[in-house]
């Protein structure tokens, strides 16, 4: 099976409650290795910038809104098939319909305050590693 990178981003509901060390656990656990990790506050231009790909849809301002409310710690994780089992961990986007044992399931406060971001494909983790983080910052 093919070794993978993919983003995760902790959301500000998430580092509110500290739930940070209890979300890296679930992917060490998993057998995902966190090869790159920063906490940082978001600016409304870089959360704008970042989630561009949603400008034209209706949540777009709420959701750029709640990315700048708290600080968010941004994340590569590493193994094999990362990101369909990056997937798997965080749990479906409505914490209703998550299933039990993952991330939303256990932490989502709403479906928008859902605790995690991760990417939803092998191209856009590429794009989405490069947007917060150079090479020289991702150690395995």
């Amino acid at each position: 099976m093919p070794i993978e990178k993919t983003l995760s981003i902790i959301k500000p509901d998430a580092t509110k409650r500290n739930l940070t060390g209890l979300i890296n656990a679930k992917f060490e656990n998993a057998g995902l290795k966190i090869i790159g990790q920063k906490r940082l506050q978001l600016t409304k231009s870089i959360a704008e910038k970042f989630y561009e790909i949603h400008k034209d849809r209706s949540f777009y301002n709420d959701l750029v809104d709640f990315m700048i409310s708290g600080p968010v710690v941004v994340q590569v994780l590493e193994g094999e098939n990362a990101v369909k089992l990056n997937r798997s961990i965080m749990g479906a986007t409505n914490p209703d319909e998550a299933e039990q044992g993952t991330i939303r399931k256990e932490f989502a406060e709403s479906i928008e305050a859902n605790s995690i971001h991760g990417s939803d494909s092998l191209e856009n983790a590429k794009k989405e590693i490069s947007f917060f983080f150079a090479d020289i910052e991702l150690v395995a």
